[in-house]
């Protein structure tokens, strides 16, 4: 199962740097979630993270396809109510484009569509999503069944529910607020990595 970690929109770019820099070693891959910063806030933070050892092949560029355009990314994550998948695949034919789901329904329809992945949730408890029920693994496993690409897990991704995941046939999980909301981004990073992938590296982690 794969690991990715993914961005709460709540740091400033230094913050960012530092973070990603340190832990990006523990990910198969690091989602840009940044809403609230212009796409030449993208670029330049894109840059900033390779010119920091961060390889541009771990990053995905979340809802801003002009951003990962001009910063030569070669991944897309498409919010629920973003850019379709089916006009990014045909502007964009190099792009590798993910979307995120919250139904079957929908899963089926973004496969449909051209998507090369999905992030179904949110599936546990998370401060991300206060207010709103957690969907629980029987919607994770009913979008895991109608679909044939692979499909990550999001929302409340902690160790403690890793083992309900490895029971299910998904390509991995993604994190948010247990890492990046963290006192000690690095020592949450490192704790996911470890249970998920029982001891096997991740990069250089042996």
């Amino acid at each position: 199962m794969k690991l990715h970690f993914v961005t709460d929109g709540r740091h400033s770019a230094e913050s960012l740097v530092s973070i990603i820099t340190d832990v990006h070693k523990f990910a198969d891959a690091i989602h840009i979630r940044e809403k609230d910063k212009s796409a030449e806030d993208l670029v330049e933070l894109v840059e900033l993270l390779a010119r920091s050892g961060v390889p541009k092949s771990k990053l995905i560029m979340n809802g801003s396809v002009d951003a990962a355009v001009r910063s030569g990314l070669a991944k897309v994550q498409l919010p629920s109510h973003g850019l379709p998948v089916k006009f990014v695949k045909e502007h964009y034919p190099y792009l590798g484009a993910g979307c995120s789901v919250h139904s079957a329904k929908e899963a089926i329809q973004r496969e449909k569509e051209g998507a090369d992945w999905l992030i179904a949730g949110h599936v546990f408890q998370t401060n991300s999503k206060n207010g709103l029920e957690p969907k629980g693994i029987s919607f994770l496993q009913t979008v895991c069944e109608s679909v044939s690409i692979p499909v990550y897990a999001i929302g409340g991704i902690t160790p403690g529910v890793l083992p309900e995941l490895k029971k299910l046939k998904i390509a991995g999980a993604a994190a948010m607020s247990y890492v990046f909301s963290a006192d000690k981004p690095v020592e949450a990073a490192k704790e996911l990595a470890r249970k998920l992938k029982g001891g096997t590296a991740v990069e250089d982690i042996l």
